[in-house]
């Protein structure tokens, strides 16, 4: 892995306004994948969603309280703040945002720009929302991922494969590695993962979707030491 890699994690808040899958795996292989880049003084970045207290900056439909502001991820409470067993350092960056995207109206493009960023591991919630909008932005700047499959998830196991199938699909900058093997990269060791090789890589009908999910796992899971 080269030395000029990131790690970003994703709105690891403690909002707890959705039920999601693993989420105390996805929360423990996070804080490894922080270790570990902490280890190797990898740049670490975090995106907070937050929207304004009054509702003054939410989309249309998007979902509002009794009062008239937002229903989840609002100014001001505790659970905007990122979750306590990660919690940045002084020198780390926190990016807050108002919509899906962690580039969408942010700073974090010029951010990596200043750090000579070219590659972003990334993990986070929710994998079909923040994450997928995230990955899909940072392939369109020019940067290439290196995506965290199981430091990430979202309210249904069916939402995160599809949302990794899909990214898998189109993102042609795209690497997928689980954890394991994410630490293996950083310390420069062999290691195992999913990069797409032609368009559409995973297709398939609705009735295909469990065996396209363990054919994506043939790719992640290493076989041999």
């Amino acid at each position: 892995m080269n030395n000029k890699n990131a790690l970003l994690i994703i709105d690891m808040q403690q909002e707890d306004g959705f039920v999601l899958e693993h989420f105390d795996s996805v929360l423990a292989n996070t804080a490894t994948l922080l270790q570990s880049a902490r280890q190797q003084r990898v740049p670490v970045i975090y995106t907070r969603h937050i929207n304004q207290a009054d509702g003054s900056d939410l989309p249309p439909g998007e979902p509002r309280a009794a009062d008239g502001g937002p229903s989840g991820y609002r100014a001001g409470t505790r659970q905007v703040e990122i979750i306590q067993s990660l919690a940045p350092r002084p020198d780390e960056a926190v990016v807050d945002k108002g919509r899906y995207s962690a580039f969408h109206r942010t700073d974090l493009d010029a951010r990596l720009k200043a750090l000579d960023v070219d590659t972003l591991i990334i993990g986070g919630v929710l994998t079909d929302v923040c994450v997928l909008t995230t990955v899909f932005d940072a392939f369109a700047l020019g940067y290439h991922i290196r995506l965290v499959s199981d430091a990430c998830t979202t309210t249904t196991e069916a939402g995160h494969y599809s949302a990794l199938l899909i990214m898998a699909n189109w993102v042609y900058s795209l690497e997928i590695l689980t954890t394991g093997e994410c630490r293996r990269a950083l310390e420069n060791r062999d290691y195992v993962s999913l990069s797409p090789e032609h368009p559409d890589l995973f297709a398939h009908q609705p009735h295909e979707l469990q065996s396209t999910i363990a054919r994506l796992h043939t790719h992640l899971v290493r076989t041999q030491e």
